[in-house]
């Protein structure tokens, strides 16, 4: 049968089915871990038949994949674009990133998968490294990236670029890992957009090259 003699609903059914797919397994690696979560659950989380999943993903790695692909990878797609516009400023750049990196991803589901990945690694290590590869060398590069522009154009004082990315971004992951694990059963007296606002604020400060209020 053709998809084209398909009704018109169905065919919307199916091809929705991948996304309800990952939406579903995306829930249940940050609830469960990528260990303990089973094709069979996932399958029952999107309504579907386990061999309906087997025949869009044929292993968990794969499923994992495509939930990378579909919710994290866009928004390392939408800074390597940025990046590229010529002209930007390093520091609106910086904080653009930044400022992203929580909205798509840490203030989300999605930002439960960096604990997972730190979790699990050792056990995973083809998980662990598709992620490195796809999302984090990306995502560090451009940071190292922004700030080497600041430094070019005397706007940041020189820094150790082998090293700054990843403190740009930690205090980030904290927040997005406290707020997945600690915070729901502890309670939270932290704003997260306060948190993050302070966090950029800070981060500019001690980049720039003439420190705020100094004599030139």
């Amino acid at each position: 049968m053709s998809d084209s003699s398909i009704p018109v609903q169905r065919r919307r059914r199916k091809e929705a089915r991948p996304h309800e797919l990952t939406a579903a397994a995306l829930t249940l690696f940050v609830e469960k871990g990528y260990a303990a979560t089973r094709l069979d659950e996932v399958a029952a989380r999107a309504g579907v038949s386990k061999g309906t999943l087997y025949l869009y993903f044929d292993s968990k790695e794969a499923l994992f994949q495509a939930v990378i692909r579909e919710g994290v990878v866009p928004a390392i797609e939408a800074g390597e674009a940025m990046f590229a516009e010529p002209g930007s400023d390093p520091r609106a750049l910086l904080r653009a990133f930044l400022e992203a990196w929580w909205a798509r991803i840490g203030s989300t589901e999605l930002g439960g998968i960096p604990r997972l990945i730190m979790a699990e690694a050792a056990n995973f290590p083809e998980v662990a490294r598709y992620y490195n590869d796809a999302v984090i060398q990306r995502g560090l590069a451009l940071l190292r990236g922004a700030v080497q522009r600041g430094i070019d154009q005397g706007v940041f004082r020189a820094v150790d670029t082998t090293v700054i990315d990843v403190l740009l971004i930690s205090p980030l992951i904290h927040l997005a890992g406290w707020r997945s694990s600690l915070a729901p059963c502890c309670g939270s007296n932290i704003d997260p957009d306060a948190y993050v606002q302070a966090h950029i604020d800070m981060v500019l400060h001690g980049l720039a090259a003439t420190p705020s209020g100094a004599s030139s």
